[in-house]
């Protein structure tokens, strides 16, 4: 057995989040080793967050962002199961980070499960067709097989981008999605961690501008003046 310190338990315990003595634990089953400890604590904090996925999250925050330029604004509402934990300074940041994410990103949905049958097929008939497309160019037709996969390599793809959870988030670097990140918050907290839902605004969105062309505009007044 690994003679592990009391510093080494505190090291891991401020990595990590975990309970002092989860952390003592996956030192020993790590032969001493942090790194090896760190993978342990996570793969058993993400099966406790996965016990919290049933639980109901009625609490937490409605938060609102606008960016810099005022041209984007950001309704979001992140629940939590206490509003103890939604007053906590890691559950605002977190909030905050989703916020500028959706500002950012431009995602259409939380999560794939919300994406609508007819929306996926769309999107399939749109990769079919550049794939046909692209047969048509090089004279090479894949069999159906290959075709299938590649369809869902690409929808899969597709969701990563367009789905809130999936995203990877614009303020870290270590490439953790938001969904990745609400469950290692549950892990640390205890308590279920879920983005609702979210509504984002952009300056002229939806609004079919004018063409104007400016030199026959100039034209024109100038004959006005004549």
């Amino acid at each position: 057995m690994a003679n592990v310190t009391a510093q080494q338990v505190k090291a891991l315990r401020d990595r990590t989040g975990a309970g002092m003595n989860d952390c003592r634990m996956a030192l020993i089953e790590a032969d001493g080793n942090e790194e090896k400890a760190v993978e342990i604590i996570q793969k058993k904090g993400l099966a406790k967050a996965a016990k919290k996925a049933g639980a109901i999250a009625a609490e937490g925050l409605i938060h609102s962002y606008i960016h810099s330029n005022a041209r984007i604004g950001v309704l979001v509402e992140v629940n939590c199961q206490t509003d103890f934990v939604a007053r906590g300074d890691e559950f605002k940041s977190f909030v905050n980070e989703v916020a500028l994410q959706i500002a950012s990103s431009s995602p259409l949905y939380v999560r794939r499960e919300e994406v609508a049958q007819a929306d996926q097929d769309k999107q399939l008939a749109i990769f079919r067709g550049q794939m046909e497309e692209e047969e048509q160019k090089t004279g090479k037709k894949r069999p159906e097989a290959a075709v299938a996969k590649i369809l869902e390599g690409k929808l899969d793809k597709w969701f990563s981008e367009v789905c809130l959870d999936e995203q990877e988030l614009v303020t870290r670097e270590d490439k953790k999605t938001v969904k990745g990140v609400a469950e290692e918050l549950t892990a640390k907290i205890g308590e279920k961690i879920s983005v609702r839902r979210f509504v984002r605004y952009e300056l002229g969105e939806g609004i079919e501008k004018k063409a104007t062309d400016l030199a026959a505009e100039v034209a024109e007044q100038l004959k006005g003046m004549s």
